[in-house]
Order: structure tokens, then sequence, then C-alpha cells
């Protein structure tokens, strides 16, 4: 195995020193807010934002028409069940209607039978 080599107090700070004028280096390496490439960047961010809106407003218009769309025909349904109780009452009524009709009938035939006796 192999000895660990220990570096030395100054050996650490020029390495620190180096590491720290790269960062430097790298910082100053960087283009301005006036560069041209900067500027590019910087519209296609805006651009790319503008439709990231745009898209969000799109679907916001198209859940919003959904949700019309699923209430008017929410309330077509409650229409029509309310139209098919009404028929089936009247039903009702015209079924117990020609049933007291046909008692009456059948009464004023017995009533009838019932004189001829």
């Amino acid at each position: 195995m192999r000895a660990f080599k220990d570096k030395n107090l100054t050996e650490r700070l020029q390495n620190a020193a180096q590491a720290k004028q790269a960062l430097l280096q790298k910082f100053q390496a960087r283009p301005g807010p006036d560069d041209p490439i900067v500027k590019e960047r910087q519209a296609k961010r805006q651009a790319i934002a503008a439709a990231q809106k745009a898209r969000a407003r799109a679907r916001e218009r198209e859940s919003a028409k959904a949700r019309a769309e699923q209430e008017r025909a929410e309330l077509e349904a409650r229409e029509e069940a309310e139209r098919a109780a009404i028929r089936e009452r009247e039903l009702q009524d015209y079924i117990a209607h020609e049933a007291e009709k046909k008692a009456i009938r059948d009464a004023q035939y017995a009533a009838r039978k019932k004189r001829k006796k």
C-alpha cells in the first residue's frame, strides 16, 4: 500500500488560490447584459413565456367552454327529466280518469240491469 502523501499548508493555500482564480476568470468571461448572445437568449425566453401564457389562456377558454357545455347538458337533462315526470303524471291522471269513467259506466250498467229485473 502506498503511503499517504500529506500536503503541507503552502500547497493547500496555493491550490485554494488557483481555484479562486479559476472561478474569477470564469465569472469574468461571462458575457455582459448588452451582449447580443444574452439579448438573443432573453428574447427567446420572453417568446417562450408569451407562448406559455397564450397556451394557458387557450386552455382556460377551452375549460370554460367545456364547463358551459356541461352545465347546458345538465340543464337539458334536468328539463327532460321534468318533462318526463310531467308526462308520467298526466298519464297517471288519464288512467285514473278513465278508471273513474269505467267505474261510473259499470255502475250505470249494473243499475240498468237491476231495474230490468
